[in-house]
């Protein structure tokens, strides 16, 4: 059964839903979507885990007011309230980037991280051929244009740029495609959120926890490059490549996206459970 409920945090409303029973394993979705992105995941991870996903602020059914706040402190309230000491971390896109601050920020709560399609907090890639793109999707969001500027950011974030609008499944565009406009529709608030400070980019060598870092090569130009560099700065850290795959990886191949996640945390939890047998 899921319990779903919200919590008050300095500034806001948390939005979140727990179920399963089992070692936590926390989800924090993408800047284009809202908890509902895992929705197919879950009947596969609560087999083994007590699944906590959430609204950051300004998405989904989460609230903010115009304040500045912190993305890990949110996190952190919510892993408080429920009572977890420790969690796997997963995150997709912005979420990754939440997920990899939150460890730099609260190591002794991860037991392991695992960041996809993303890249580190201050991590800078030159892609020229983009800048058009950026620019258009800039323009449209300052006009709250919201369904040409949702449908210009599925063309970036799920066929991927240049790819054709019918390269994915089309029920996926169309999930993506809702809940991105379900989020600019609901106004969630102007909160700010402070970055990490030093940035992330600059510490990945800090990570002590297992890592995995996931992408597909037909994303963004600038994920890649941020991917390859956290899964070759991250002590550790295993990669898994998505061959003919945009942003959108948990969605585009979601048997691939379970099985690689599943068997990196059930390692993860045996080596966890020999430590705690060595001193116990």
């Amino acid at each position: 059964m899921t319990d779903s409920r919200t919590l008050e945090v300095p500034g806001g409303t948390i939005n979140y839903e727990v179920v399963g029973d089992g070692p936590a394993l926390t989800l924090i979705h993408a800047g284009i979507a809202h908890l509902r992105m895992w929705d197919e995941h879950i009947p596969a991870f609560t087999r083994r885990y007590r699944v906590i996903r959430y609204d950051t602020r300004g998405f989904g059914r989460t609230r903010s007011d115009d304040v500045e706040f912190s993305n890990r402190g949110d996190l952190l309230a919510l892993l408080d309230h429920l009572g977890v000491e420790r969690t796997h971390l997963l995150g997709i896109s912005r979420g990754g980037s939440i997920a990899l601050d939150f460890t730099l920020e609260h190591p002794e709560r991860v037991s392991a991280l695992i960041v996809v399609a993303s890249s580190p907090g201050g991590f800078e890639h030159e892609a020229p051929e983009m800048d058009a793109r950026w620019a258009e999707l800039e323009r449209l969001e300052d006009a709250k244009d919201w369904v040409p500027l949702v449908e210009a950011e599925t063309q970036v974030w799920v066929d991927g740029p240049g790819q054709p609008s019918d390269r994915v499944d089309p029920d996926v565009r169309l999930r993506m495609t809702r809940w991105n406009l379900e989020n600019y529709r609901a106004e969630g608030g102007n909160g700010r959120p402070q970055p990490l400070e030093p940035r992330a980019v600059d510490r990945l060598a800090e990570v002590a926890a297992p890592t995995l870092v996931m992408w597909g090569d037909l994303d963004e130009p600038g994920v890649p490059a941020g991917s390859k560099l956290m899964a070759s700065a991250i002590p550790g850290a295993r990669s898994h490549l998505f061959p003919g795959v945009a942003h959108m990886v948990d969605l585009e191949r979601p048997r691939e996206f379970e099985q690689v996640v599943l068997d990196f945390l059930a390692e993860v939890d045996r080596s966890l459970e020999a430590v705690s047998l060595a001193t116990s």
